[in-house]
This record gives structure tokens, C-alpha cells and sequence, in this order.
């Protein structure tokens, strides 16, 4: 990511979120908070207003769920870069995430040691999802646990 300032939108109703999400941003030079928005009907009139490279959306918004969010803002800037965050660990809820054309599912108590690495797999163009959710996953299905969380997402546009 050396040498661009990507912009980034937080849409979450949840302060003490969007303050490490911001902080997390100010370490990272590569990255700029454009913008924040605390509902879903705001979420969407910021990320036209602001045409931000990604968009860090809340599942559980007031107004508009993230779901429904994702989806009106795909419609008007399929560019954008968008990953769903939520406390909810689900496996369905991440999948539902990546299925409505999210490049990422984060779990917001896995942000503080995933969100950058999640931020620069999204941007090399992989499907990021929290590791908590695949290693339960993998535990689940396969007793071993995947290599990585960062997926290609044309794998997933094959499928």
C-alpha cells in the first residue's frame, strides 16, 4: 500500500468501535478516515458523498441493516471495497457478508490484531474473513484449522 492515501468510511453506531478504528488508521499513513456515519441511511448518502476506497460496515445499524446498506451502496458504486463487521462470530453471517458482494467479515473483538491485515487484503483484491470465524469453522468441518483467512475473491466469483 506504499505510496497512495486510501480513503476509508466507518458506518457503526458504537463509539468506542469507531475511536479504534480511527486509531488503528492513524498508524497506517496509507490509510485516511474520510468519513463516519452512525446509521444506515446515513451510511449510504456518505459513501456517495465520499467515494471512499473502503467502506467498514456495521451488520447491526439503526436505520438500515448492514445487509441492506451493502447492497443499495453496490448498486450505485459496485468499486467500493466493502467489509461487514459485527461482534456475531456466525459462520452464515459471514457468508451472507462475502454472498452480497462484501470483500470481508470482521469480527469486531478480532479488529485490534486483524483490521490492517484484513484492510490490505482487501485492497490486493482477496475475501478477508475474521479468523476466529474460519478456525471455528475449520475446527467444525475438518479438525484442522486453515492456513490463512485472506481467500482470492475470483475463487469465490468461480464458484
Amino acid at each position: 500500500m506504499a505510496g497512495i492515501t486510501l480513503r476509508v468510511l466507518v458506518a457503526d453506531d458504537y463509539e468506542p468501535w469507531c475511536r479504534l478504528v480511527s486509531s488503528a488508521l492513524q498508524k497506517q499513513p496509507e490509510l485516511q478516515l474520510a468519513g463516519e456515519a452512525s446509521d444506515g441511511v446515513e451510511a449510504v448518502q456518505k459513501a456517495r458523498e465520499l467515494k471512499a476506497d473502503i467502506i467498514l460496515l456495521d451488520v447491526n445499524l439503526p436505520k438500515l441493516n448492514g445487509f441492506k446498506v451493502a447492497e443499495r451502496i453496490l448498486e450505485h458504486l459496485p468499486q467500493s471495497k466493502i467489509i461487514l463487521v459485527s461482534a456475531d462470530r456466525s459462520f452464515d453471517i459471514a457468508a451472507e457478508a462475502l454472498r452480497i458482494g462484501a470483500y470481508g467479515y470482521i469480527v469486531k473483538s478480532d479488529a485490534g490484531t486483524e483490521l490492517v491485515r484484513a484492510l490490505e487484503a482487501v485492497l490486493e483484491g482477496k475475501q478477508y474473513v475474521s479468523s476466529s470465524v474460519v478456525d471455528r469453522v475449520s475446527r467444525t468441518l475438518t479438525q484442522t484449522p486453515f492456513e490463512s483467512c485472506a481467500l482470492p475473491r475470483e475463487a469465490r466469483e468461480r464458484e
